[in-house]
C-alpha cells in the first residue's frame, strides 16, 4: 500500500464553508486538526476535531452559526470538538467523492492557516491519479502533492504530522541555528526570517514539539 499526501484547497482561494471561513478569521482560535468526519444519511456532516485558544469564543461561533445543529466541546485551552452541522454543496460532493473512492483517509487531517488541508490518502498509484483527476474535473477545488511513497504504519513520518506553516517555521529555526548548541538565533530572528511574530513562531514550534515527542512515545 501507498500513501499519496496533498494540499487540498477551494480553487476561488476562499474557504470550504462559511463557518470554517469564521473560524480561520477569528485569531484567537486555532483550528488544529479532524480526527474523524462523517457524511451522515440525512445529508448532515459529523465532525469530530481538535483545536485550541478561546474555547469560549469557539463556543459563541457555534451557537449563533445558522449552519449547526448541534456541537459538544471537552477541554481547556486545547479541546475537542463535536459536531453536527450542514453542509455546503462543496463539502458535501467532497465526501460523498471520497466515499465512492478506493481510498482511505488517514487520520488526523491537518488544518492549514489558511484554511486549506493537508490530507494523506492511502491506496494504490492508480486509485490516487483516478482519484485527483476526477475531483479535478468534478469539483471546483485544486490539489498539491505535498510527498508520496510506500506506507509503513509502524514507522512514523515526521514531515507528515506538520502543516506547511509549521513545516516552514521549522526549516527556518533550524537553518537559523535556533537548535544548535549553543543556541545561534533567537524566536525574534527567526520570525523576522519567516515574517510572523515571535509568539506565534513559539506556538508553531511547540507544537511541533509536541506532536514529533508523541509520536516517538507511541
Amino acid at each position: 500500500m501507498r500513501y499519496l499526501t496533498i494540499h487540498i484547497r477551494p480553487a476561488d482561494n476562499g474557504a470550504f464553508h462559511p463557518l470554517a471561513e469564521q473560524l480561520v478569521d477569528e485569531p484567537s482560535i486555532t483550528r488544529e486538526a479532524i480526527r474523524n468526519v462523517e457524511l451522515l444519511a440525512n445529508g448532515t456532516i459529523l465532525l469530530f476535531a481538535e483545536g485550541s485558544g478561546d474555547r469560549e469564543r469557539y463556543e459563541e461561533i457555534m451557537e449563533n452559526s445558522k449552519f449547526v445543529i448541534d456541537y459538544l466541546v471537552s477541554g481547556e485551552d486545547r479541546w475537542m470538538a463535536v459536531s453536527q452541522f450542514e453542509p455546503t454543496d462543496l463539502t458535501r460532493r467532497m465526501l460523498k467523492r471520497q466515499r465512492e473512492s478506493d481510498l482511505i483517509i488517514e487520520t488526523p487531517i491537518y488544518f492549514n492557516a489558511d484554511g486549506s488541508f493537508q490530507v494523506s490518502y492511502l491506496g494504490t498509484d492508480s486509485a490516487f491519479q483516478e482519484f485527483v483527476q476526477d475531483s479535478g474535473e468534478q469539483l471546483p477545488v485544486t490539489f498539491e502533492v505535498i510527498e508520496t511513497g510506500e506506507y509503513k504504519p509502524d514507522e512514523a513520518s515526521f514531515t507528515r504530522l506538520l502543516t506547511t506553516r509549521q513545516q516552514e517555521v521549522l526549516e527556518t529555526a533550524v537553518k537559523a541555528g535556533y537548535y544548535s548548541i549553543p543556541r545561534e538565533s533567537t524566536l525574534d530572528d527567526v520570525a523576522a526570517i519567516v515574517g510572523i511574530a515571535p509568539t506565534t513562531v513559539g506556538d508553531h514550534l511547540r507544537k511541533v514539539e509536541e506532536r514529533v515527542f508523541e509520536t516517538l512515545v507511541h
